[in-house]
């Protein structure tokens, strides 16, 4: 385990709601003191550790991989931050494309053609772990002279097929 400032602070703040805790039950400083610091370590990993991960939204990053892009497209999201950022797609064409992320998920619409925008290729991310997440991580990838261009990742609701309307 790394030993973070954040950690320190965080057992520190556990550690004194504890102790307060404690001086309501029993009024012998020394023994709430004792058995403060004897269970800040269980209450910080079994109680608040877990708390702060369910409402906090990290996930982790990691670099692009087309087998992993393909095999598990749930977990795209922890690809594309980096595959932006390294400018990793950007200028490949079409085919590679395909050959690197698969056939394109759907197309744009273009609403001053009335049609799907050829150039404007979209993927599924995953839905990224949170507690309150109702959206789903999507990426746009554009098209100029059959070369990649742009990368821009969006979000947009969660719909289930079963719901009405």
């Amino acid at each position: 385990m790394i030993i973070t400032p954040f950690l320190v602070i965080f057992m520190i703040v556990v550690f004194i709601l504890l102790f307060l805790f404690l001086n309501t039950v029993d009024k012998r400083k020394w023994l709430s003191a004792l058995i403060s610091l004897v269970l800040t370590p269980f209450v910080y990993f079994y109680m608040f550790y877990p708390f702060i991960n369910i409402i906090s939204s990290y996930h982790h990053q990691k670099y692009f991989d087309s087998e992993a892009w393909t095999e598990k497209p749930a977990l795209r999201y922890e690809m594309i931050d980096n595959t932006i950022t390294s400018d990793t797609l950007i200028g490949l064409s079409k085919e590679k494309i395909t050959h690197l992320l698969g056939e394109e998920e759907w197309l744009s619409w273009d609403d001053g053609k009335k049609a799907h925008d050829s150039n404007k290729w979209n993927y599924g991310l995953g839905i990224e772990p949170g507690a309150f997440n109702d959206k789903k991580d999507c990426v746009e990838i554009t098209f100029k002279n059959d070369k990649v261009v742009a990368l821009r990742p969006y979000q947009e609701e969660i719909k289930f097929e079963n719901e009405e309307e």
